[in-house]
């Protein structure tokens, strides 16, 4: 993305909103440069009038005029500064919100791929050097300029040889701060990548504490955490180290400027071209001007942080979902919610080959199917391929003979539930987990299938009950405490189709068949299709089908397999020997 396109987006999606803010502060900004100018001017006739003339009909009012000029020149920057914030704040909750909103509505696939770590860098580090760029810059630019042309304004009037001169000091510090500029760019996208490095790894310690504990490891973690912490302290570094590198280029070329300019003041006013008084005028107006003119300076290297933030965010939020409604997409009609395979074609990765390589299959409605096989065999891929996580290369998904791929994804989703042997709780109370199905289900929907899914027996026994928080993905609780509310939430939902992988592999043999008994209830007269080791799962299936490497290699109920299938009875004979 070019950088006039970047500027045009920003404009358009993130500051055009709070343009009247902006031009409150730009009022502000001419108030602050005129008040700074008022302050140089001021010293020429309190030179003259007061010292010069001891004229002392002036001796209250030019000091009065000096304080009303710097308390103009303090409130107009505080509010031009705090309006600038206000705008700020509002733009960063803007990004950010996009940002989630574009991470909400990704596609599976997308977010499968995506660092998770480099994301929040994004959301933090990046958003801040944008907001910096829309607000902090914007002011700058405002603020300084107007403040600059008022001095030079101030400086031509007292002697307009001398302002000449100092000119020259402006292109000077603006072709430093350019090429220091572009490294600022630079190293910002590197240290943004370093600080995607350690957020990823301070979410893999909060997940992965206990492993580190058992093999005590964390020595070689704190090796790991200082080597991140090094890495991206050494590019925040650098990225200061740039802009203090203007400070001894703005100190030199305002020392030159100020020696040129007392040399040559001496000079005109030997020949009586300056008074003292103008002199002193004008010092004062080069000296206000130091500052504008080293912010300015500085501003190119702002901008470049900005740009190069935005480089890295409006590629995500421009995200377009490859998995989307086709014109004309219709309402899923369902009846018996029997699913068909017809030569299903899919790989995550072309480079690693077929994941399901032209597979069929059928799922009768309202019974019970189970896929066994082992792991990398296409089971879970199946899965994902109905609800539409994943589209099909090729081939073709019908449900009740209507194509997926021709049916709104709402509708579709509407009518799918998904227990997972990986859980996804949120760190809310008991209710609102069960709640996510249907927020809209009363308490005593909420109570019928905590009990179904026998969720109510230690939920009882929590401090708050229902109102309990049950932390960070569920962390207060137990695998089969996570994996019945799960099972509670999906009785919730009420769908045709049920979608079960490995539900019960996290359940002990007592909860196992407690949870048999609901799942039983959850999947009775609905379609339903299985994942599991556990050979009660697969006992009470109509049909299984066993895979081997994306391919169907053997079907049929449990007898005929266990007779005509070498995987199926290894399988059956290994769960045996376990049990």
């Amino acid at each position: 993305m070019k950088k006039t396109e970047i500027y045009k987006r920003l404009y358009k999606d993130y500051s055009k909103k709070y343009l009247d803010k902006i031009l409150i502060s730009a009022f502000f900004s001419i108030l602050v440069a005129g008040s700074t100018s008022a302050i140089a001017w001021l010293l020429d006739p309190a030179i003259k009038k007061l010292f010069i003339d001891k004229d002392q009909s002036l001796i209250f009012l030019i000091p009065l005029m000096i304080i009303a000029a710097f308390t103009t020149k303090g409130l107009s920057l505080y509010f031009a500064k705090a309006t600038m914030i206000g705008v700020g704040e509002e733009v960063k909750k803007k990004l950010q919100f996009d940002m989630t909103k574009s991470l909400i509505k990704a596609d599976t696939q997308i977010i499968d791929k995506k660092h998770s770590g480099k994301f929040i860098s994004n959301l933090t580090y990046d958003v801040t050097h944008i907001t910096n760029l829309l607000s902090h810059a914007l002011l700058t630019l405002f603020k300084d300029s107007l403040t600059l042309i008022g001095l030079l304004f101030v400086m031509f009037t007292q002697n307009w040889k001398l302002a000449l001169i100092s000119i020259v000091m402006i292109p000077l510090a603006g072709l430093s701060a350019k090429t220091l500029g572009k490294r600022v760019g630079k190293v910002t996208t590197q240290a943004q990548e370093k600080s995607g490095f350690l957020t990823t790894y301070l979410v893999e310690l909060f997940k992965n504490h206990k492993l580190i504990k058992i093999f005590q490891k964390e020595n070689y973690e704190n090796s790991r955490a200082n080597l991140y912490l090094e890495q991206l302290k050494d590019k925040n570094k650098k990225i200061q180290v740039v802009f203090v590198r203007m400070s001894p280029i703005m100190e030199t070329l305002t020392g030159v400027m100020i020696a040129v300019l007392i040399f040559y003041s001496g000079k005109l006013m030997a020949q009586n071209e300056l008074d003292i008084n103008n002199f002193f005028s004008f010092l004062a107006a080069m000296m206000l001007a130091y500052q504008p003119v080293r912010s300015l300076s500085t501003l190119n290297m702002v901008l470049n942080q900005g740009l190069s933030a935005a480089s890295r965010i409006l590629p995500i939020i421009d995200n377009e979902n490859k998995i989307n409604d086709v014109e004309n997409a219709k309402e899923l009609n369902l009846k018996e919610a029997k699913i068909n395979f017809e030569n299903i074609k899919f790989s995550y990765d072309r480079e690693e080959g077929k994941v399901l390589d032209t597979i069929s299959l059928e799922f009768t409605g309202g019974k019970m199917t189970s896929l066994v096989g082992h792991s990398g065999s296409g089971k879970s891929t199946i899965l994902n391929l109905i609800p539409r996580f994943y589209d099909a290369e090729s081939g073709d998904i019908l449900i009740d003979n209507q194509s997926i791929y021709k049916t709104k994804i709402k509708s579709l989703r509407n009518n799918i539930s998904l227990v997972s042997q990986e859980t996804t709780l949120f760190d809310d109370t008991i209710k609102n987990n069960i709640k996510y199905a249907n927020i809209d289900a009363n308490d005593e929907e909420i109570l019928r299938v905590a009990k179904l899914s026998y969720c109510d027996e230690f939920i009882e026994l929590l401090p708050q009950k229902y109102d309990t928080i049950i932390g960070e993905n569920g962390v207060r609780l137990s695998g089969g405490e996570k994996q019945r509310l799960s099972i509670a939430r999906a009785m919730l939902k009420k769908s045709p189709i049920i979608l079960l992988d490995e539900a019960t592999s996290s359940l002990d043999a007592e909860t196992e068949s407690k949870i048999q008994n609901a799942i039983t209830m959850l999947t009775k007269n609905k379609t339903t299709i299985v994942i599991a080791h556990r050979l009660s799962t697969v006992l009470k299936a109509e049909k299984i089908y066993v895979l081997e490497t994306g391919k169907v290699v053997a079907e049929g109920n449990h007898e005929y397999l266990l007779s005509n299938s070498k995987i199926y009875k290894n399988f059956y004979e290994k769960q045996i020997s376990r049990n």
